[in-house]
């Protein structure tokens, strides 16, 4: 069965109603009025022999077979619009938009180096970045795919690794040490002053350890948590306690002596960083491009 124009706006009209859960804020965003696009999709119910919404005075709700069609036809336009934005980005033209939601210690790590490559080689693309800690969920948030650690993201979701399996170190000032001595095991961390981390998930985050067969996660004391690496890095220069953190992060700081590696017989391997997105949608072409150019540059090899 062919598909009109007509009939294309009104599947992405319906789509907009069930994102918005509102014929109100549809409206407002397509500078019509709620009443013509109520119309539009009991015109569109008649046509299909199906009811896609339950409207009730408060709220708007998709039927069964409204999810199942709304689910259909988001991939839909996701796979038109990545076809148009891909075309219109190797012929010069306006590529769209891209939003993506980042990890902090992404930010720095990888896309502050890529970033200068990415804007120079792809001018037509509008990139528009979050950094946030705190784990949200890229898809009802709008953001077009997100990045973050590979164990932390949801199995529903596609992720693509970024890096190889990250380092982790335990590190702490040289002064720390005269004071507080060194772990000569991570069990001997119970008895040290340690700066903690809260993940984007609300929980301590507990250090882990590995030296050949033999795995260890401790669960640190510690007065001063820290959701924010930097601020946790240089709370350790300022010998503060120890913090375990990507020996990328400190590498600068070893380098200069401002920093010691502690337990350096202990060290862990860690999942990549990875982009993610919905399984239920297209990759936008902006994000596969960031993505390549990431990967050009491997700052993290």
């Amino acid at each position: 069965m062919s598909v009109s124009r007509a009939e294309v706006y009104d599947l992405s009209v319906f789509l907009l109603i069930v994102q918005y859960r509102s014929f109100r804020k549809a409206a407002d965003n397509l500078g019509v009025t709620a009443s013509a696009l109520s119309h539009r999709i009991r015109a569109l119910e008649e046509r299909l022999g199906v009811r896609l919404l339950n409207r009730t005075s408060r709220s708007v709700a998709p039927t069964v077979a409204g999810s199942a069609l709304a689910e259909k036809v988001s991939a839909g336009l996701d796979l038109i619009n990545s076809g148009l934005e891909e075309l219109q980005g190797h012929h010069g033209g306006t590529a769209g938009s891209v939003r993506l939601n980042v990890l902090r210690d992404a930010s720095t790590l990888l896309l502050r180096p890529a970033l200068p490559v990415f804007l120079q080689r792809f001018p037509n693309i509008d990139l528009e970045i979050a950094v946030d800690d705190h784990f949200v969920d890229v898809t009802a948030e709008g953001f077009d795919a997100g990045l973050r650690y590979g164990g932390t993201i949801p199995e529903d979701m596609i992720a693509i690794p970024l890096t190889p399996p990250l380092k982790w170190v335990v590190v702490g000032a040289p002064s720390y040490f005269e004071r507080h001595g060194r772990p000569e095991l991570p069990d001997d961390l119970h008895s040290h002053q340690c700066i903690r981390s809260r993940t984007g998930r609300g929980q301590i985050y507990k250090w882990e350890f590995e030296k050949g067969d033999d795995r260890r996660e401790i669960d640190v004391p510690g007065s001063f948590i820290s959701s924010e690496s930097a601020l946790a890095i240089n709370a350790a220069i300022d010998g503060v306690g120890l913090f375990y953190c990507l020996e990328k992060l400190s590498t600068p700081h070893l380098a200069a002596g401002r920093l010691e590696v502690a337990l350096p017989q202990w060290s862990s391997l860690g999942p990549p960083l990875a982009m993610y997105y919905s399984s239920r949608r297209q990759l936008p072409f902006g994000i596969s491009a960031l993505i390549q150019v990431i990967r050009d540059l491997n700052p993290l090899k």
